[in-house]
This record gives C-alpha cells, structure tokens and sequence, in this order.
C-alpha cells in the first residue's frame, strides 16, 4: 500500500493535496486514535494509497509510517527550495553528518531505489512545459520512517509552489506508484540499487544511470555531503559505520562513484561492498547480475573489457568459452572491424574487447553446444571480400589471394616508386618501351587459421 504525507506547513504540499483527492474517488473515514495534526481526523484511501494530513513539516515528523495502515511504501508531498527555476524532483533523507534539518547524525530513511526511479519518469510524463525534472542528494531529515519513502517535490519558490500545473503533475506522479514495488527484484541474492558518492547536489551522473539503465539509486553523497561527513566524523572507524548505514538504508551491495576517491573506495570495499563503473552499470543492464558474476569470475571483469552479446539478456541456461585464432581475428577486424563487432555481438552471450570495449579481441561466449563452425561462418563472409577464396579444410581455414609480391618486381629490375603502386593496383606499366603486366610480379599467398 501506498501512503501519502500531506503537510500543511507546506503550501506546496497542500496544493499537491488538493490535486491528488481531485483526481481519484476517495473513501473517507475518521480516525480518533491519533490528533488530527499527526495524521489523525479524516482519513482518504482509494485503490491501494492512503493519504493523511499533518501539521508539522515532513522534517520533523517522526516514524509516520505507524499513523498508516501498513505502508510498503510512503511518499512525502513537498516544496523544494533552491537556486534552480521550475523543477519537479525526487530524493530520499538522511544525513552524512550533523542534521541540521531533522532526522538524526550519521542516519538515514530506508529508501526506496525501484519507486524513486519509476517516480523519476512519471514526474517527466507528466511535467509542464517548463519544467524540468530531475533528483536530488540525500540532505535533510526525517531519519525514522518506518518504511522506504522518498520526498517528491515541486521547486523552486512560492509561484511553482502554488502552480495548480505543477501541483497536478505531482500528483499524478505519486499516484501512479501506487503498484510500484519500493525495491527493485532480488536476483543472484542481491538487488540492482546502487549508493551514489560524489557529484552535486542535483546528481546528474545518477539521474542518467536511473534514465539510461535498469539499475536504480538509494541514497547519494554529494561532495559536499562528503566533506560534512569528514568534519563531522571522529574516525575512520565513524565514518565507515556512517557509509555502512547508507548502503544498508539503501538495500545496495553495490557503490558508484563519482570522481577518484581511494580512500573511500577501500573503505567501502573494505565493509564487503562493491565498487562499480558506469561502464559496469551501462554494460549489465537486462543481464542476469548471476549470469554477469559467472562470467567475470570465469572469464575477466567488465572493467577489464568483458561486454555483452544479444542472447545475454534473459539468458539462464550452460555456456561454453569459444577460443578464436587471434591471426582470424586480426584479419576479419582489418577487413572490416565494425562488422566483426555485429556478428560477434549477434552471435554471443558475451565476448572480451580492449580500448575501453571498441575492439574486439577474444574469447566469445556462447550457449553451450554452440558448433564453433557456425560462429565462424559469418566472419568467413567477411574475410571473403579481401581473399581470392576461403574454405575449410578438416579443422583449418583456408584463405588464399594473389597479390603484388614486390621482391619479384625488385628481382626483374623494376624501380621502386609509383610503378610499384601501378602494378599492386592491378594495372600494367612501360618499361624500356616494353608494357608489362601485373601478373608477370603477383604471388599466391595462404593464410591458414587453426581452429
């Protein structure tokens, strides 16, 4: 179930209040086990969501989950207020360090990854014209929810605040996440949420990883965030506790950072945590994180050159390594390499490349059973547009050319130079009044590749 916060501190909360009860018939009750002004009074529920009203800011409510009837998710209706011009955002609570605006030291809210992101483009389907649409670093209270929430906010001062197109937008985004799971599934024992360090406050890098993949984010230390938790903490030992509790609160097993930052990286590598790239997050999208894990162990990391082929995504079955000559390889990529990359790609689960994924270099993994053969055949194809002709012989592909032999034309007294290029073209030159042909100065060669 969904549950909604409306604030009546907040006008733009209240103006986002209004919009969601117009939009949805509500059944109403009353509740008098709590105070009005702590979400009791009226109550409203339709399909799934609960909203309920309170006088304080979101800030300073604590654990408002249990005013709900069993939430799996809570969403804060909010104003955001910044240097930025028309806004719509989303974020989740929490402080790196001294909390300044409610919540505790060093604590954050249990996020929610898998709705931030759905919210993050329910907010762009439905923004006004002007407005742009983006997320937020974790930075303000409150810390003790009860339950994954995230705010969802319209910015940036009093006008967007009491816009009714923005308002509006807003509601209609909470409201379509009233069938959003908070979390992304569980696979290989783990989830795709990622702590997001580094960056600015409005996380660019972070907002494209929830656009561009399906891995979501939790909570996110901006650099400034960083240096707080720095002056804040006492220790090495604090500092860790503080980033263990992030990733915790953010059900992530996995980090991305923004920037280098080695000590940060050892620490959170040192609580048993994993360090990734965006390549690694850009690369794993649609494959099974089991599947990605079998691999890297088996074969090499994805930083190390490891990408995915077009059976990778949904693929749960055995696969088999498949070692290519490197002599074919090299010959196929010189012929035509962006070729070479879409049959191995078509053909593969995965394969390794080098020069950050552009060039392909071997091994290519297959389905199991896969006849070495097949994956061959089409770089056959390929080969076939520079050599004369190319066929198998038992478990060795043949590859012959007559070319231009230069040692020939040198040994008949032939100058170097631009009758050189005349006769590797193909074409006839006049010596001492006397036209000679190519023929005369070309050699078979054979290129033969093992298999």
């Amino acid at each position: 179930m969904l549950g909604i916060v409306i604030s009546h501190a907040d006008v733009a909360s209240t103006h986002i209040g209004e919009h969601l009860r117009s939009l949805r018939d509500w059944e109403t009750s009353v509740d008098e086990t709590r105070p009005g002004s702590e979400g009791g009074g009226t109550v409203y529920r339709t399909d799934g969501v609960e909203l309920r009203e309170f006088e304080a800011l979101h800030l300073d409510i604590e654990r408002v989950g249990a005013a709900f009837d069993s939430p799996d998710l809570l969403v804060f209706a909010s104003k955001h207020a910044g240097e930025t011009d028309e806004l719509l955002t989303a974020h989740h609570t929490g402080n790196f360090g001294i909390a300044e605006y409610g919540g505790e030291d060093g604590r954050f809210a249990r996020a929610c990854p898998g709705a931030h992101t759905a919210v993050v483009s329910a907010l762009q389907r439905h923004a006004p014209p002007d407005y742009e649409v983006g997320m937020e670093c974790t930075h303000h209270g409150p810390t003790a929810v009860g339950v994954p929430s995230m705010f969802v906010e319209v910015g940036s001062a009093e006008p967007q605040w009491k816009d009714p197109d923005a308002a509006a937008a807003a509601a209609r985004a909470i409201l379509d996440l009233a069938d959003e799971p908070a979390d992304k599934p569980r696979e290989n024992g783990t989830r795709r949420h990622l702590l997001g360090v580094g960056g600015g406050h409005y996380a660019p890098r972070f907002e494209r990883v929830v656009r561009e993949t399906d891995w979501a984010v939790g909570h996110i230390a901006a650099d400034w965030s960083l240096d707080v938790l720095t002056e804040w903490a006492d220790s090495d030992e604090e500092r860790d506790a503080v980033l263990e509790r992030a990733l915790q609160a953010s059900a992530a097993d996995y980090a991305l950072m923004e920037g280098d930052r080695p000590d940060l990286q050892a620490a959170i590598e040192s609580l048993g945590y994993r360090v990734v790239s965006e390549t690694f997050v850009q690369e794993t999208t649609g494959v099974n994180l089991g599947l990605v894990e079998a691999l890297e162990d088996t074969v090499c990391p994805v930083d190390d050159g490891l990408r995915f082929g077009e059976l990778a995504p949904g693929y749960d079955g055995e696969w088999t390594v498949l070692e290519l000559p490197t002599e074919l390889i090299s010959d196929v990529r010189g012929v035509d390499n962006e070729a070479l990359r879409e049959t191995i790609e078509r053909q593969s689960i995965a394969y390794v490349t080098e020069q950050n994924g552009t060039v392909f270099t071997g091994p290519i993994i297959c389905p199991a059973g896969t006849d070495l053969r097949a994956v061959v055949d089409p770089l056959v194809e390929i080969l076939e547009r520079r050599f004369d002709s190319v066929e198998w012989a038992a478990d060795e592909l043949i590859a012959r050319e007559t070319a231009f032999d230069p040692d020939l034309a040198r040994t008949a007294g032939i100058p170097e130079g631009p009758k050189f290029g005349k006769l590797a073209s193909g074409e006839s030159v006049e010596i001492d009044g006397e036209e000679i042909g190519p023929e005369r100065f070309q050699r078979e060669r054979i290129r033969r590749y093992t298999l």
